[in-house]
C-alpha cells in the first residue's frame, strides 16, 4: 500500500472517528447531529443570522437538495426558519430563529468541550494543532467563518 492511500485511509478514519464523538456528545445533550450542528454554525455565522439555501449548500459543500434535507427536521423543532425574498419569489433564505441562536450557543458549548477533550493530553504538544490545521487546510478543510 501507498503511503498516499495509507495516510489517506487514516484520515477517513479519524474523521469518522470525531463524526461519531461528537454526534454523541451533540445528539445526548441537544438533541442534534454533527451535520445539524455545522449547518446551524454556519447561520450561526452569517451576518444576520441567515443565508440563501444556495449559499448555504456550497458554504456547506452539500446540494441544494441536501441543504433543503438538512434544514427540514430543523425548522420542525423551531432552531431554522424559512424566509422568502421580498424581491425574488424563486430565492429562498435559511434564517436562525431566536430559539436557534440561544441553542447554537449552548451546542458551540458542548462542541468546545469535546474538541479539548480530544486534544487534550500529553499526545498533543503546543504546536500539534497548528501544524494538523495547516496540512487540514491545504487539503482544502476550513474551519469556522472559512479560516
Amino acid at each position: 500500500m501507498s503511503d498516499a492511500l495509507d495516510a489517506a485511509l487514516r484520515l477517513v478514519r479519524a474523521q469518522a472517528t470525531l463524526v461519531r464523538r461528537f454526534d454523541a456528545r451533540l445528539s445526548g445533550l441537544h438533541g442534534v447531529s454533527l451535520a445539524d450542528f455545522t449547518l446551524l454554525l454556519r447561520l450561526g455565522e452569517a451576518p444576520g443570522g441567515r443565508m440563501r439555501r444556495v449559499d448555504l449548500a456550497e458554504a456547506l459543500g452539500l446540494t441544494a437538495s441536501g441543504v433543503t434535507r438538512g434544514l427540514a427536521p430543523l425548522e420542525r423543532i423551531g432552531l431554522v426558519t424559512r424566509e422568502p425574498d421580498a424581491r425574488d419569489a424563486r430565492v429562498a433564505y435559511a434564517s436562525l430563529t431566536g430559539t436557534g441562536r440561544q441553542r447554537l450557543r449552548e451546542m458551540v458549548a458542548t462542541a468546545e468541550e469535546t474538541a479539548g477533550e480530544l486534544f487534550a493530553g500529553p499526545a498533543w504538544g503546543g504546536d500539534d494543532l497548528a501544524l494538523l490545521s495547516g496540512l487540514l487546510t491545504r487539503l482544502g478543510g476550513t474551519g469556522l467563518a472559512g479560516r
